[in-house]
Formats: structure tokens, C-alpha cells, sequence
């Protein structure tokens, strides 16, 4: 009984196996079908290329108001953070002991204009006597001597006067400019213009237009000069007179990420090279009608490099990165190519390649993560949305 159980099992096991295999044989397995993707041509242009610099703003003139005489400060004239005039007064310091050194020094003229006279009078007196010999040639001497140092003394007495009078003249602190005043530093009561108090008590800055300051390195200075025809006077003349626009090429970008609506331009490089840092001070100026920017803020200068001619472009979103190197997929006759490329520069949202692609060739755009190298796909030709000014531009052109 036991072997007719066993032998029973092993018929019904192979039965099975052989049914199976059978079914298995009966259906034909299909590929899954191809995906589509969506894929951009890569462009060709001729590209500005841009790179930016951290800078920092400054007034087109900005004045330290200083208090030119120690005393403490009886008034302030003015509203803080507002426009003021050229010769509007803005601050007055206690004038009573400059008004006491004014008549003190008013005191010693006056006696030196006595002593000048009564001297005047001993010469005039002397001289007839001294040509009938009723006198002798010494005392004429004395009297000449006499009178020149008294007239002397008239002179410094009256400079003492007015250097006393300038003095005064100081409590009263007006703006050398129109512009508009920060924060005071010092208030009424306080004692001022003589160390540790305080003695620059305020700043006017004109902010028609401000200066923006940032720092190049050596090789970003030489490419700038050679693009702006800053190597040669006459280059840069030349310059200007085929374009009065074209130093107007800068753009400044403010710290909540806008663009400034004026641009700007180069009109000072520092004399030499900082050796410690190996980056030279540029200075450029651009309009402020509105008194936007202010002195302090932070700011990046974009500036043109270069143009490159006949770049290549692909969006950024089109690149792989792996370990610093980098990669696109390609794809010819619907089959998907992992191909290496060197990237060059980004311009907005779109990549530089320097070689590894040409012009028309098609890249996946999106979905880099879902194709692989030999996969097959539909491609979906789509034309890519830049955000980015610069690259509307270009395609505009």
C-alpha cells in the first residue's frame, strides 16, 4: 500500500510540472511599451556672459558733519532721515565762551591800535628832529623800531580776532550740501567735538546717483578691462564714440534678489592690485532718481565678461551631475545615449557646454531619473520655458 502512495505522488508531480511548462509555452511575453518623454533641442547663441560681484553702496558724496569746536550742543535744526539744503543750519554748540574770546581778542587789538598810535606819533615826531640833528640817529631807530613792532602787533591782534570769530562762527554747523541727513549721533545737552565724545556728529549724503564699491580678482579685472577698452585711453575713446551706451552695461542686484532699473557704469579702477588679496577696487555709479539705494546696502554688480560666440545651450534641469562630472541624456532614433559633456558658464537657467553636444541634437528634459542608457522611448519635442530674462532675450533676438 505504502508504494502504491508513493508511486502516486511522483505521477502527480510530474503531471503537473509538465502542465505548467505546457501553459507557460502557450502565451507569448510582450515588451512593455516604450514611455513618452519629454525632450528639448539644444540651442545655439550668441551669449553674453555675466558674473557677479558682492559690492557695497555708497552716496555719490557722502560728508561727515563734524563739530569743529568743543562746547555742548544748545540745538539740533533738523528732522532726522530727511532732505536738507546747502546752508541750512543743523546744529548749534553753546557760543558763550567763544563770543568772551571774541571780546577778549576785540580787547587786545584795541590796545595794540593805542600803542600803534602813540608809536606813530613818536616817528612822525622824531624824523624832523632827527634831519635838523636835534636828535640823535638811535632814538630815530628806536622810534622806526618802535612803530614797525607796534604795527606788527596790530596785525596779529586783528588775526587773533578774526581766528576768534571763525571759532564762533563754528557753533553754528550748517550742511555743506543738499542731501539727505542720517541719525544724529549726539543730542541737546551733550558735550561734544573733543574725544571720547563726539565729534563727527552726522553725515549728508547726495543720492541723485551712488557709487557702488566691489573687487575683482587679477584675471576677472584683465577680462573686464579688455571688454570695456579700459587698456588704452584711446581704445576707450574709441569705445565711447562708436557707443556712448555701451559702458552702461552693468546691473545691480539688491538683496531681496530684484534688479535695479538703472544700470550703471565703470568710472574708477584703483591704481594697483592689492598684493595681499590679489583683487583690485572697482568703483561704478548708477542713477538713484528716486533715492532708492541707500549708503550701507549690500548689493552684486553683474557685469559682462564676454560675449561667447555661437555657444551652446541646454537647460540646467537637463544635466546630471555625478562626482564633478557631468552628463546628458541624448537620444538618436528614439534610443536613449548617456553622453558625457564640459559645462562652461550658466547663463539664467541655462548650462554652457563646451563640447560633448551640437546644435539640433535632443536632450531628455524632464524625467532623467525614469530613462537609462539603450531604453527606447517616444520623444516628445517641447520647447523649454526659460525664466530668465537674459535668455528670453537671446530668443528674441
Amino acid at each position: 500500500m505504502k508504494n502504491f502512495t508513493f508511486n502516486f505522488l511522483k505521477v502527480s508531480i510530474v503531471a503537473f510540472a509538465i502542465f505548467s511548462l505546457t501553459s507557460c509555452g502557450g502565451k507569448k511575453q510582450t515588451a512593455p511599451p516604450s514611455q513618452k518623454i519629454p525632450v528639448v533641442s539644444v540651442l545655439q547663441r550668441n551669449v553674453p556672459i555675466y558674473k557677479e560681484f558682492v559690492g557695497q553702496v555708497y552716496g555719490e558724496v557722502d560728508i561727515p558733519i563734524r563739530a569743529r569746536v568743543s562746547g555742548f550742543l544748545e540745538g539740533i535744526h533738523f528732522e532726522e532721515g530727511r532732505r536738507v539744503k546747502k546752508g541750512q543750519l543743523l546744529y548749534t554748540i553753546d557760543q558763550q565762551p567763544y563770543q568772551a574770546k571774541v571780546a577778549q581778542e576785540m580787547s587786545k587789538l584795541a590796545e595794540a591800535k593805542t600803542a600803534f598810535v602813540k608809536a606813530q606819533n613818536d616817528l612822525e615826531r622824531i624824523e624832523p628832529l632827527a634831519k635838523m640833528n636835534a636828535v640823535s640817529k638811535s632814538d630815530l631807530d628806536a622810534a622806526r623800531a618802535q612803530y614797525d613792532a607796534a604795527k606788527a602787533y596790530v596785525d596779529a591782534a586783528e588775526a587773533s580776532v578774526r581766528l576768534s570769530k571763525i571759532q564762533l562762527g563754528y557753533c553754528f554747523i550748517k550742511s555743506p550740501i543738499d542731501g539727505v541727513i542720517g541719525k544724529t549721533k549726539a543730542k541737546v545737552g551733550e558735550f561734544v567735538g573733543q574725544n571720547p565724545n563726539p565729534v563727527i556728529l552726522n553725515t549728508v549724503s547726495k543720492l541723485s546717483n551712488v557709487r557702488v564699491e566691489f573687487f575683482l580678482s587679477e584675471s576677472d579685472y584683465l577680462t573686464l578691462a579688455q571688454s570695456y577698452g579700459y587698456s588704452t585711453d584711446s581704445a576707450r575713446k574709441q569705445k565711447m564714440k562708436e557707443s556712448k551706451k555701451e559702458e552702461e552695461r552693468l546691473e545691480l542686484i539688491l538683496a531681496n534678489g530684484s534688479v535695479f532699473d538703472r544700470k550703471g557704469k565703470i568710472d574708477f579702477i584703483d591704481r594697483q592690485v592689492d598684493p595681499t588679496t590679489g583683487s583690485i577696487l572697482i568703483q561704478a555709479s548708477f542713477p538713484n532718481p528716486d533715492r532708492i539705494l541707500r549708503p550701507g546696502l549690500f548689493a552684486k554688480v553683474r557685469a559682462v565678461l564676454y560675449v561667447d560666440k555661437h555657444a551652446v545651450l541646454v537647460p540646467q534641469r537637463c544635466i546630471v551631475e555625478t562626482q564633478g562630472e557631468h552628463s546628458v541624456f541624448i537620444i538618436q532614433d528614439s534610443i536613449v545615449h548617456f553622453t558625457a559633456v564640459k559645462v562652461g558658464p550658466t547663463v539664467g537657467d541655462m548650462w554652457v557646454i563646451e563640447s560633448g553636444l551640437k546644435k539640433g541634437d535632443e536632450v531628455v528634459l524632464e524625467g532623467v531619473q525614469k530613462v537609462k542608457e539603450g531604453m527606447k522611448i517616444i520623444p516628445e519635442v517641447t520647447t523649454f520655458k526659460s525664466k530668465s530674462k537674459i535668455i528670453n532675450n537671446l530668443n528674441n533676438q
